[in-house]
C-alpha cells in the first residue's frame, strides 16, 4: 500500500486563524466593515483563500456576510449573549457532573493546578491580564475534555468565540475577578466531594453570575 502524503495546513484556514486573533484582540472590531481587498494586499494573497476563511468564520458566527455589502464582524445583541450564556451553562454543568461522577483522582489534580494557576494569577495582579483570561479559558476547556464529549466540546468552543464578541468582558467588572475564583473554589469543593448535582448547580451560578456582569 502506497503512503498516504500528509498535506500541509490550507492557507484558508491560516488566514482564518489571523483574522479571528484580530477580532479577539479588538483589531476588528464588532460591527466593522471587514476591507477584502486591503487585507488580501497585507496578507499578499489572492481574494479566494479570503473568502473562503471568511465563510469559515461565518460558520463560527464571528462574521456576518451582508448580500451586496460584503463581511463584517459580528455584533453581539443582549439576546444573542443571553442564549450563549444559557447554553454554555447548559453544557458546562452538565459537563461538571460528569466529571465528579467519573474523573480519576490525577484528573481532579490537574483541574486543582489549574485553579492554582488562576488564584497565582490573581495575587500577582494579572487578573485582568490576558495570561488570566487563558488560564480561566484552559479550567473550562480541559474540564470539557474530561467529560469526553467531542460534540460538547466543538458546541462550547464555538459558543465561546461568539462569547469573546463581547465588549464588555464579564471579569473585567469591578469586584467580578473575586467573586469568579470564589466559584471556581465552590466547583472544585463539590468536584472533590464527587456531588454530581452540586458541581452541576454550582457551575450554572458560575454561568448565571457571569451573565450579569457581562450585560
Amino acid at each position: 500500500m502506497s503512503a498516504v502524503t500528509l498535506t500541509p495546513r490550507a492557507l484558508y484556514e491560516e488566514v482564518a486563524e489571523l483574522l479571528r486573533q484580530r477580532i479577539f484582540r479588538r483589531e476588528l472590531e464588532p460591527g466593522s466593515w471587514i476591507d477584502e481587498l486591503k487585507l488580501a494586499e497585507e496578507y499578499g494573497i489572492s481574494r479566494t483563500p479570503l473568502r473562503e476563511a471568511l465563510k469559515v468564520l461565518a460558520a463560527e458566527g464571528l462574521v456576518t456576510m451582508k448580500v451586496r455589502r460584503g463581511a463584517y464582524v459580528t455584533e453581539v445583541s443582549e439576546k444573542d449573549l443571553a442564549d450563549v450564556y444559557h447554553l454554555l451553562s447548559l453544557l458546562e454543568s452538565d459537563a461538571a457532573a460528569q466529571v465528579a461522577r467519573r474523573a480519576s483522582t490525577q484528573e481532579l489534580a490537574e483541574l486543582e493546578g489549574i485553579h492554582a494557576e488562576l488564584e497565582h494569577a490573581a495575587l500577582s495582579g494579572l487578573a485582568e491580564s490576558d495570561h488570566f483570561f487563558a488560564i480561566n479559558e484552559r479550567f473550562h476547556m480541559r474540564l470539557l475534555a474530561m467529560a469526553d464529549n467531542r460534540w460538547r466540546a466543538q458546541m462550547v468552543d464555538d459558543l465561546r468565540k461568539v462569547m469573546k464578541l463581547n465588549r464588555h468582558h464579564s471579569l473585567l467588572k469591578t469586584g467580578r475577578i473575586e467573586e469568579s475564583l470564589a466559584e471556581h473554589r465552590a466547583i472544585m469543593a463539590a468536584l472533590r466531594k464527587r456531588d454530581a448535582t452540586a458541581s452541576m448547580a454550582e457551575m450554572q451560578r458560575h454561568f448565571d453570575n457571569g451573565l450579569q456582569a457581562a450585560a
